[in-house]
């Protein structure tokens, strides 16, 4: 059995967003508690312009974290002609005989690949992940191996079948 996705994934899915909106709301708090101090050195309008910007970089945040981040499987495993996909808990084996394509976006960080299915799985018709390997700078202008590898085990599934 190979590994295909990242470890890195769990710090990706579940501390980056804890820690990124955890420094927003401190942020925030420290810019509110200075409304409650009458010899505070901000004023209020001054606070608004403050905490204005900070409202649209939360909601911004939040909907590029949904987009990005929250499709993306904890691990994914290559275990000869299945892949075994693992997300919170819950497991599914899909065969690579129904695989329809694969797609890889390496001009995004992190980098992902998605799996896109005949029919539903568990985790639904596209599975996402980021894939294991190299996050060098020149490595997003190169075809990332990992896809490249299940783009070869599918076609070799399909070459059989035929």
């Amino acid at each position: 059995m190979r590994r295909f996705s990242a470890p890195s994934t769990y710090s990706y899915k579940r501390m980056f967003p804890i820690f990124w909106f955890g420094e927003l709301a401190i942020f925030v708090m420290v810019a509110g508690a200075t409304i409650i101090d009458p010899n505070a050195w901000i004023s209020s309008g001054q606070l608004a312009s403050f905490l204005l910007p900070m409202a649209f970089i939360g909601i911004g945040s939040f909907f590029i974290f949904k987009m990005l981040i929250a499709d993306l499987v904890d691990e994914v495993w290559l275990d000869g002609d299945q892949l075994l996909i693992k997300n919170r808990g819950q497991q599914a084996q899909i065969a690579l005989a129904d695989v329809v394509n694969v797609n890889t976006s390496s001009m995004t960080s992190p980098r992902r690949i998605t799996v896109m299915l005949r029919t539903d799985s568990r985790f639904g018709r596209n599975v996402t992940f980021i894939p294991d390997g190299s996050t060098r700078f020149m490595s997003a202008f190169k075809p990332d191996p990992i896809a490249t590898e299940l783009i070869g085990c599918v076609d070799a599934i399909r070459q059989r079948h035929r």
